[in-house]
């Protein structure tokens, strides 16, 4: 018998809780850290655009002058 024609006999896997009095699953903590790594790299990204906007951009077009 084939490998995918087992796997399907078989079922999908369940995920396996963390803890078992808590309601979360390997899956669904390996989605958060997926998705918080991702959400602090849009973060680091925001975060060095409006430096190079605040330092560079906004006074090479005179929309203000840094205090110096």
């Amino acid at each position: 018998m084939g490998d995918a024609k087992r796997r399907k006999e078989q079922g999908a896997p369940e995920s396996k809780r963390i803890v078992s009095w808590l309601p979360l699953t390997t899956t669904q903590s390996e989605d958060f850290v997926r998705v918080s790594t991702q959400g602090a790299w849009i973060g680091i990204g925001l975060l060095v655009f409006g430096w190079l906007t605040v330092r560079l951009i906004g006074p090479s077009f005179g929309w203000w002058q840094l205090a110096g």
